[in-house]
């Protein structure tokens, strides 16, 4: 991989907001140009174990009170004035747009603020700007309690999701929850209510097809203007019917797809960094925009290995350096391991896929999720950060520091470097 040096070795450097696999992404990306990575989690610690990540902090997280002043007084005592805050996570990119007026007093933001990025954050709010757009997306209710899903006018199946992802449980961390009748709808709308309320429910027409048809513009946007982009389609999910998250992703062509994420971001005026994610509905063609993300995504990477570096160019946006415009190519993939495995098994004993089928979509240019010739402790911490908190039901932000190999505790207010 050819790695252009930073324009100037006195730059600010990056602060990750929290995410995982993206997160690592991004830290490798501004690492190996000598750009310096600060990662704050409260939650999944794997990107804290990349040789590219030079400070390291466990935080309150996004919900907390204390987030602002923490952050800043971060930026005081660190000397991090002027870095630049890339969100990777939902709750993460809400704090960060909420707090944009005091953030940048101390910080550079590539993240707008919050009356922007609410579009993107409350799917009821984006499913009415793609109404505005004349884009399709699936037909959605928004019930008040459990008498409206009695008398819900849709048809099955049906799923339901989270309109927004502000804590942590069984439904905000699931992609969608299926009801092929009335009878499983009410009970997962009980089930539903129990964690999140009512008020933060959609119930939503299933679009039918698997992760196949379902399509992601990528794109990096300067004041209501688009400066990179790729499109990418899902080869592989898990769980196999609601992927949570993509195993296998490879970049595409697909111009309907582009177009009508510009038709979105466009009015918006929309600046930094996002994902917006189409299924193409089988009986009639047309793209159905399903959600938009507005930070980083997990498989981030793949823009970087089809030549549109995501990371790298929302660090020169933030810092005011040119960004010269990239397009990414098809054909290159991304996969994570593990998962994937775990994917095409699935799908080969079910008959969905033959074995010969599955070994080739690994055919071509991989880029693979977490290992990486020159950073390769994250792939072997992977499995056992997954297993202790499998076992201990512990934070992962607590987690990090019972590992001694190559980073101290990071007392609650301070960031921890690297042992030499």
């Amino acid at each position: 991989m050819a790695i252009r040096e930073p324009a100037g070795r006195d730059l600010p450097g990056a602060i990750v907001l929290g995410g995982a696999l993206g997160s690592l992404a991004a830290a490798r990306s501004l690492g190996r140009r000598g750009i310096p990575v600060a990662f704050l989690t409260h939650d999944n610690v794997l990107p804290r174990f990349s040789r590219y990540v030079v400070r390291f902090a466990s935080w309150p997280g996004p919900e907390d009170p204390a987030a602002e002043a923490f952050l800043l007084g971060l930026a005081a005592r660190e000397k991090l004035r002027g870095w630049v805050v890339i969100p990777g996570g939902d709750a993460e990119m809400r704090f960060v747009a909420e707090h944009h007026a005091r953030l940048s007093t101390a910080f550079r933001l590539v993240t707008r603020p919050w009356d922007i990025m609410r579009w993107a954050y409350d799917k009821q709010l984006t499913y009415a700007r793609a109404a505005a757009a004349g884009l399709d997306f699936p037909r959605s209710f928004y019930p008040r309690d459990r008498s409206e899903i009695e008398g819900l006018p849709c048809r099955f199946p049906a799923i339901l999701k989270p309109r927004k992802r502000e804590v942590r449980n069984a439904f905000t961390l699931a992609k969608a929850w299926r009801a092929d009748d009335r009878e499983r709808l009410l009970s997962l709308y009980d089930k539903a209510v129990a964690l999140v309320g009512p008020e933060a429910i959609v119930v939503q027409e299933l679009v039918p097809g698997d992760g196949s048809t379902q399509f992601s513009y990528a794109g990096l946007w300067r004041n209501g203007a688009p400066v990179a982009s790729m499109v990418a389609v899902r080869r592989r999910q898990y769980p196999i019917e609601f992927g949570y998250t993509s195993t296998l992703v490879r970049s595409a062509e697909e111009p309907e797809v582009t177009a009508a994420a510009e038709r979105f971001l466009r009015p918006l005026g929309y600046h930094g960094l996002v994902e917006i994610e189409f299924k193409r509905d089988g009986r009639d063609a047309r793209f159905k925009l399903l959600d938009v993300n507005a930070r980083i995504w997990n498989w981030l990477s793949l823009g970087a290995a089809a030549g549109v570096d995501f990371a790298y160019l929302a660090w020169q946006l933030g810092v005011g350096l040119p960004v010269e415009p990239a397009q990414g190519i098809a054909g290159t993939s991304w996969v994570h391991v593990p998962r994937d495995i775990a994917a095409g098994l699935y799908e080969v004993a079910a008959g969905w896929t033959r074995l010969g089928d599955w070994l080739g979509s690994y055919r071509g240019r991989v880029e693979p999720a977490v290992f990486a010739w020159d950073d390769p402790l994250p792939a072997v911490m992977e499995l056992p950060l997954v297993c202790y908190r499998v076992l201990t039901r512990r934070a992962p932000a607590a987690i990090a520091n019972r590992f001694g190999m190559r980073f101290r505790a990071a007392p609650p207010d301070t960031l921890s470097a690297p042992r030499e």
